[in-house]
């Protein structure tokens, strides 16, 4: 379960992540951001390998209480993404989560703002930024912000402009361990001694945003690219500025990130954004990481998992569904081949397609593909339909808390208990979880596109199919994963057939008749 904790900084130390080994010592003369500002309030850890919930704002309509949020805007961001390599699963998964909760609140009725993105600025990718490609996995952001956007560097240098006028940026010499791949320094006395301030610029680097009163220092990466989710907000055809983008939708009400940029988002953003006078975000749920067959991945062990791969061998709908579903949001997750088929396979395939396939195979047969009378009629007195109903309650419920996996496992529970008067209600329930599955499955029960893109949450109740509805013809509407190693071993046993044939032709024919 996900830990939940107020902003304090003393506290939010210990939770940092260990140093890093790659270091090397480094001075510099900096623009540093100094501590004045307090966080009351305790620090709560539910377990080791819990990630953090930052709650800013105690909110009775927020998310974690269940209950649909009642603002009209409802913004979340992803991190802003490095982009020196080719995307891997961690940064997908992070987002696969973030689409689902955007889908979920559309489907309330809310104006969602979405926000991703990518940051390059940084000496990893000062030569290799490139745009982060997640289109195959059926990510519906709103806003995409790099951080090399002019509207980016315009709202960055205005808002340094604006702590600075606060008194809270002043020049220092800092000296200490830095980490070239984590980009930011590392000290254990940092840890210790508790944060007094933190620098905010670097000098003789040839990339980043200027330091609006020095030319030779540029602001340091976090610095600006926290400031991402702000620039987002801002149109293109608007003039760029802090008060613009405010008003589009800040504070944000929900921001996603991995567990080990807690530092940043739980310590400096909230400084940063008191000192301009501005809001902070509402909720940060900070998740855990992934592991691949037990092992953490990387390149030196050569067993990184691409999602771009993943998605050409098995499908989008497999890759949401297999990684919202078995890992629990909050927690550390495991992927595994075998394990992924198997579920895939027994939830996909057999629980909701062949439900759809058989149910509909006997509306052809027995009624020629039209439903006869509407559901609701035909569900009257009928204990399935209070069943069905106090579990879309139950997926709802979850959904708002982040509980991705338990929302998931809900709608499977409808599903096995499900017939034709019901598909439409869970298949509702799916679409922030699998989006073309829910499509196919709206097509097969007679429903055009634009009812498919229009549908809310409130019309997840029973009696959405009417009579007369002309059904399509039954066909599979996800195909199941073969077994590679079954799949080798027919294909062996196929070719030692025909081999066996050719040799010997005469006791061949026999056996066959």
């Amino acid at each position: 379960m996900a830990a939940r904790i107020n902003y304090s900084i003393q506290n939010t130390l210990s939770l940092l992540n260990p140093l890093c080994s790659s270091i090397s010592a480094r001075s510099t003369t900096t623009a540093h951001f100094k501590n004045r500002l307090s966080f009351p309030t305790k620090l709560l850890l539910l377990n080791s390998k819990a990630a953090f919930c930052t709650v800013a704002n105690s909110n009775p309509n927020s998310a974690q209480n269940g209950e649909a949020v009642a603002a009209e805007t409802f913004v979340l961001t992803t991190p802003l993404y490095y982009v020196n390599a080719p995307p891997h699963m961690g940064s997908a998964y992070t987002t696969i989560a973030a689409d689902a909760i955007a889908r979920f609140q559309r489907l309330l009725g809310k104006k969602v703002i979405f926000v991703t993105g990518t940051d390059e600025h940084g000496e990893k990718i000062a030569t290799a930024a490139a745009a982060l490609a997640l289109a195959q996995l059926e990510i519906a952001y709103d806003k995409f912000i790099r951080t090399t956007d002019p509207k980016h560097e315009a709202i960055v240098k205005e808002f340094y402009s604006r702590v600075l006028a606060n008194g809270d940026i002043y020049r220092a010499d800092y000296e200490g361990l830095y980490c070239v791949s984590c980009e930011e320094y590392k000290v254990q006395s940092w840890i210790k001694c508790g944060l007094k301030d933190f620098s905010i610029s670097r000098a003789s680097v040839d990339w980043g945003i200027p330091v609006p009163n020095d030319n030779k220092q540029t602001i340091y990466v976090w610095f600006d690219a926290l400031l991402g989710y702000l620039s987002a907000l801002s149109e293109d055809k608007e003039q760029t500025n802090l008060q613009s983008a405010v008003s589009s939708g800040w504070p944000a009400s929900l921001h996603l990130i991995g567990k080990d940029i807690l530092r940043f988002h739980a310590v400096y953003w909230p400084a940063m954004l008191m000192s301009a006078g501005l809001g902070l975000p509402k909720v940060v749920f900070g998740h855990g990481f992934l592991t691949k067959d037990g092992l953490k991945m990387g390149k030196s062990l050569g067993n990184t998992l691409e999602p771009n791969e993943l998605v050409q061998k098995f499908g989008s709908d497999a890759v949401r569904y297999f990684f919202l579903r078995e890992v629990e949001f909050g927690n550390d997750g495991d992927y595994s081949e075998e394990r992924f088929v198997n579920i895939v396979n027994a939830h996909l395939a057999n629980t909701i397609g062949n439900l759809l396939n058989r149910t509909l195979g006997l509306l052809k047969k027995n009624c020629q593909s039209t439903l006869v009378v509407d559901s609701a009629i035909a569900a009257e007195g009928n204990a399935l339909k209070d069943t069905v109903e106090k579990l879309v309650e139950k997926a709802r419920i979850h959904y708002a808390n982040l509980s991705l996996s338990l929302a998931c496992e809900t709608i499977l529970e409808i599903g096995s208990r499900d017939y034709i008067g019901g598909n439409e209600d869970y298949s509702n329930c799916f679409v922030p979880v699998a989006p073309s599955l829910c499509w196919r499955i709206y097509a097969q029960l007679g429903y055009s596109k634009d009812h498919f893109n229009t549908v809310t949450w409130s019309e997840t109740k029973w009696g959405g199919l009417k009579g007369g509805q002309l059904m399509a013809q039954p066909k599979p509407v996800f195909a199941r994963i073969e077994n590679r190693t079954e799949t080798e071993d027919s294909e062996a046993a196929s070719k030692k057939f025909v081999k066996n044939k050719e040799k010997n032709p005469k006791s061949q024919v026999v056996a066959e008749a």
